[in-house]
């Protein structure tokens, strides 16, 4: 934005608890397997060199979602997007080096920031829903799995309002905390099981998770709007491999179809501190 943002609250996003045309599923080349964790963990002891912009360059970013528009990122909305967030503010200090590289980097608790490609294209494929033909973007928008709050900075950009859950308690203070310079208004992060989702706001425009399991949660499906999308990494039934399943909501049912390999961590049920 080219107006400074108008005063808030240090911490202007919402605390909250609680206990017990069409996107193209077909493959592509565009989205490779995140490498496994102990990977990011090597990636992470090597010394790269700043590319010399800045990394708070407006440049950098728009490189890197050049890059990923070769690559084979199409939709506008999601390449202005990556461009806008600044994705060096949500990985650790000794890595900011890396943070406009395509890959995955550690963020603590067993847990990585997704790779900038894996992130746009499962972006991509839930703005290809119903939703995206009524010019309102993603509508309302739950994440599963917060993690360090990147993906859910890009949300709020093309969504009506996001509800965003992280598990991990560590993990949700420490995106509440990256996220507050952004002033992202319409983003509420939940303390919480996303494996229940989130009723009190349901039902949702869009449905995106960072875990993935067996099979999509009953309560996912329920939460759905009809009309809604949702786009997670699901295990292949008999197989090792996660792949992304798109889902959409029709008035008689759900049309279910499943998209390329991908490398994620285990969905889990409820609330670690």
């Amino acid at each position: 934005m080219s107006e400074p943002p108008p005063r808030s609250p240090k911490f202007p996003l919402r605390l909250d608890r609680f206990g017990p045309g069409q996107g193209r599923p077909a493959k592509s080349a565009v989205l490779r397997p995140q490498r496994p964790l102990a990977h990011a963990h090597e990636v992470a002891g090597r010394v790269g060199k700043p590319s010399g912009l800045g990394l708070d360059s407006a440049g950098v970013r728009r490189r890197m979602a050049d890059r990923l528009g070769q690559a084979g990122i199409v939709d506008k909305s999601v390449l202005d997007a990556i461009a806008a967030v600044p994705r060096h503010l949500f990985v650790d200090a000794a890595l900011v080096t890396q943070a406009y590289e395509d890959t995955s980097l550690p963020i603590g608790h067993g847990q990585t920031i997704s790779k900038p490609s894996v992130v746009a294209r499962m972006i991509e494929l839930l703005l290809g829903g119903v939703n995206a033909r009524a010019a309102r973007g993603l509508g309302k928008t739950l994440e599963i799995g917060t993690g360090c709050g990147y993906q859910a900075a890009l949300l709020a950009r093309l969504s009506r309002q996001v509800i965003s859950i992280e598990r991990l308690r560590a993990l949700h203070d420490k995106a509440r905390e990256l996220l507050a310079p952004l002033r992202a208004h319409n983003l509420r992060l939940v303390y919480g099981d996303g494996m229940i989702g989130h009723a009190p706001n349901a039902p949702y425009d869009s449905i995106i998770a960072a875990a993935g399991g067996a099979d999509l949660p009953a309560a996912w499906l329920e939460q759905l709007a009809i009309g809604g999308r949702l786009v997670s990494p699901v295990q292949e039934a008999g197989g090792s491999r996660q792949v992304l399943v798109v889902v959409d909501r029709t008035e008689t049912g759900y049309d279910r179809s499943s998209c390329e390999v991908v490398q994620f961590v285990p969905l889990k049920s409820g609330r670690d501190r």
